[in-house]
């Protein structure tokens, strides 16, 4: 009884646990199932992963071959196995195993010697494996680990391996000439043995015509096909996806190592081929390595994945680094999400002029792409200009603390360091994020804004990362306010779809069969990464062009290099000239300033009604506009200490600062500035001078110039009243006068200084600034933008 038990004991436990432990291929497969891509497994073998489904002609041809009573025998077919000893008795050697095919699975599974013993203990694990499986699965099993030749297992890699097609698009012919293979697996080997696998597989079709398999044209047919020669190399679409798949898996620890992506094998193509045709051109700069994605609005699905070209051959082009998914300076393509996060927050409207002077703030001193300035230019042109002063001021007033807390909760992952290591230079590339989770950033709100029109309200659901691969369906969760609300998101849009076009000017928008596009670029500072993402109703196509070492370029700008990028990978998809629905749910109608772009004040002579985001309801009301005392004449300003209060006219005037002014009044012919005060008037009110540099408090370096002398610092200042001189005192030392230009350039010595200046009409400013004693100046923030679009 005890020996029965143990028995009994064993037969239930013989199996092996897992069956198969062998390292599998890495395999992607796109969103029909055909192969995007594979590598080899770890100990060398070309063994895809287990495949439930296998083809019909494979089944024909492996059971006509190897065990022809399969799906009548219990593991042991006892006709077979009486044959095979009879014929080993008869030629005193073994010539035939007799196994079945489910005898075949438990060698392959457990790889015993071939003793007598060890074949006894086949037969009965063959009758477990029996009792716990399918006759389907026990195919399925042998299928995927039966041996091909060379280093080649399973039928799924034998098809690409040896006919470069998947198994169920095999001929006869071919699938005969693999079924072959399991029993004699040497015979595929170049140079060698193909008439022996000719004859075999030839006398298995003629097997098949006598079963009545297949008819005789076709075994004829079948015979004239070649049989495989040497391996050939599998499909290698998108090996940047492939890497990062076998990346995930390892942190994910997924169950198997097929995937299948949301990728479209077509698309794919064409986008390598079009990073292809750019990357000819722009290595000629030594701009070496571009990535693109295209993505899917709706469900975050990845579309096209080219994470770099594909130049192995070579190794100074670092082919191999999946740039999609590196941390890179993204120059200026965060600024549309400030700008949509300061609309959601009521501090601005659309178009609320922001202040574009020269600036410097705690040593940080930003600059536009063309070293120019505006005064004051209105927040969507800001955006749509890429203008990285506005973008500093906007940001100042956001707080940088709150913006890097939106970006975290947007899904930005890569912003390592505390809030304050990146301060300012936030907006402007200082720190360092990805085109995926970019991309994304930009689909996420894409997403909020459809999904909005369709259903009024919010889901957090609508923030995530791209996805490669089909996630399961989950029911959103649903919340009346959003991270960024509809209307504000609609702006954005807005303004991000009138940058210019490279080559178009803004001629596309003569063309009604032009797509529309809502779009950012990007630099990074010293020209070392080039970007271009762009968004339509539908598609997100993110574009990243420069060096994998950092080496930055001439010439190497988002504009130039990564927008003509954008634009060709947007032919590729459907064009369509649909657009954002505005969301006239989360709009009010208020009266707007027209000349401020702000909530429009009691002094505002021009309001114009607009539709803004409800958060406008709260933003500041028109700071600069006020009421303004003139002589009859109105050629003076004139106060009640001067002139009889029955010849004063008040008026309502646009008044910016002066700093603000001195620049906006050369750029836009429409401002007029404030007369001066009549002679005999006293001055009140807000002081007519501005110093723009250096501000109060400010701490300087003022670099050695090239014969080794200290260089100068030349000051700027703006005056309300044109042609007012100014009188420039440095430590209460004159030094100089200006005109019509109030610049006076100093040669202050390192320390702290006090500058003074005084107008012809007594007004006095003062500010104090220091300057450094260092042997190199402050370091300017890596973010500095090099943005020109």
């Amino acid at each position: 009884m005890a020996i029965l038990f143990a028995l009994i004991l064993w037969f239930a436990l013989c199996l092996p646990k897992p069956l198969f432990s062998s390292p599998t291929s890495f395999v992607i497969d796109d969103d029909a199932g055909q192969l995007l891509g594979a590598s080899i497994a770890t100990d060398g073998q070309w063994r895809f992963p287990y495949n439930a489904t296998v083809p019909e002609k494979f089944s024909k041809c492996i059971i006509a071959f190897e065990d022809k009573r399969f799906y009548s025998h219990w593991g042991l077919d006892p006709l077979a196995f009486g044959r095979a000893i009879k014929q080993n008795l008869k030629a005193k050697r073994v010539t035939s195993g007799g196994s079945t095919l489910t005898m075949q699975v438990i060698r392959l599974s457990t790889r015993h010697n071939r003793t007598i013993w060890n074949k006894l203990g086949e037969i009965f694990m063959a009758m477990r494996l029996e009792l716990t499986y399918s006759k389907k699965e026990i195919m399925a099993l042998y299928a995927s680990n039966a041996p091909f030749g060379s280093n080649v297992i399973g039928l799924d890699a034998a098809a690409w391996r040896y006919f470069g097609r998947e198994p169920n698009k095999l001929s006869w012919g071919e699938m005969a000439a693999l079924a072959v293979l399991p029993n004699s697996p040497s015979l595929v080997h170049p140079g060698k043995n193909r008439q022996i696998l000719l004859k075999k597989r030839n006398l298995l079709l003629d097997r098949l015509f006598k079963q009545g398999i297949i008819d005789s044209t076709t075994a004829s047919l079948a015979k004239f096909e070649p049989v495989p020669d040497k391996p050939m190399p599998l499909p290698q679409m998108a090996p940047h996806l492939l890497q990062r798949f076998k990346t995930d898996f390892k942190s994910n620890k997924q169950a198997l190592t097929r995937l299948q992506t949301t990728i479209k094998s077509n698309l794919q193509e064409q986008v390598t081929d079009i990073l292809e045709k750019h990357h000819q051109v722009l290595k000629a700069n030594d701009i070496n390595n571009i990535a693109a994605v295209v993505l899917d609005v709706e469900t975050g699905a990845t579309l096209a994945y080219a994470g770099n070209i594909a130049h192995r051959e070579d190794p100074e082009m670092e082919s191999d680094v999946d740039v999609v998914n590196a941390p890179r300076s993204p120059g200026s393509t965060l600024k549309p999400l400030l700008y949509a996060s300061m609309l959601h927050d009521g501090l601005i409207l659309p178009n609320s002029l922001i202040a574009d002077v020269p600036t410097q703030i705690a040593g940080y001193h930003p600059e536009n792409f063309d070293l120019g300035y505006d005064g004051a230019v209105p927040a969507s042109n800001a955006l749509s200009r890429s203008l990285n002063i506005p973008a500093v001021k906007m940001l100042q007033q956001y707080k940088y603390e709150r913006f890097y807390d939106k970006l975290k909760k947007i899904g930005i992952t890569t912003l390592k360091q505390p809030a304050d290591h990146y301060g300012l230079s936030l907006i402007l590339g200082g720190g360092e994020n990805t085109l995926w989770e970019l991309s994304g950033a930009y689909a996420d709100m894409a997403r909020v804004l459809n999904h909005y029109n369709k259903t009024s309200i919010y889901s957090p659901d609508d923030y995530h990362a791209p996805v490669y691969a089909t996630l399961p369906k989950q029911k959103p969760k649903l919340e009346k306010n959003g991270l960024l609300d509809a209307g504000s998101i609609y702006y954005t849009l807005q303004a991000m779809e009138e940058v210019m076009r490279p080559g178009e000017e803004m001629l596309w928008q003569q063309f009604s069969s032009t797509q529309r596009i809502a779009w950012k670029t990007g630099t990074s500072f010293g020209f070392r990464d080039g970007w271009a993402i762009g968004i339509t109703p539908k598609y997100v196509v993110g574009v990243w062009v420069g060096n994998t070492d950092g080496e930055g370029r001439p010439g190497l700008t988002g504009i130039h290099t990564a927008a003509p990028v954008l634009f060709d990978i947007f032919r590729l998809l459907p064009a369509a000239r649909e657009w954002f629905n505005v969301p006239t749910g989360e709009m009010v109608k208020i009266n707007v300033c027209k000349e401020s772009g702000y909530r429009a004040g009691q002094y505002c002579e021009h309001p114009v009604e607009q539709l803004v985001p409800k958060s406008g309801l709260k933003a500041p009301v028109c700071p600069w506009h006020k009421i303004v005392h003139l002589s009859a004449d109105q050629q003076f300003q004139v106060t009640g200490n001067c002139t009889s209060p029955d010849n004063i006219i008040n008026r309502s005037w646009f008044v910016l600062p002066p700093s603000m002014e001195y620049y906006y009044k050369t750029k836009n012919y429409q401002y007029h500035t404030l007369p001066p005060f009549a002679p005999g008037c006293e001055q009140g009110g807000a002081n007519p001078m501005e110093l723009i540099y250096p501000k109060d408090g400010a701490k300087i370096y003022v670099p050695l110039e090239a014969d080794g002398k200290r260089g100068r610092l030349i000051c700027n200042a703006a005056h309300r009243q044109s042609g007012v001189k100014i009188f420039w005192h440095l430590d209460d030392k004159y030094v100089g006068e200006s005109g019509a230009y109030h610049q006076m350039a100093l040669n202050p010595a390192p320390g702290k200084h006090r500058l003074t200046l005084v107008d012809a009409n007594g007004n006095t400013l003062q500010i104090n600034f220091e300057v450094l004693d260092k042997s190199l100046p402050p370091a300017l923030s890596k973010g500095e933008g090099a943005d020109k679009n």
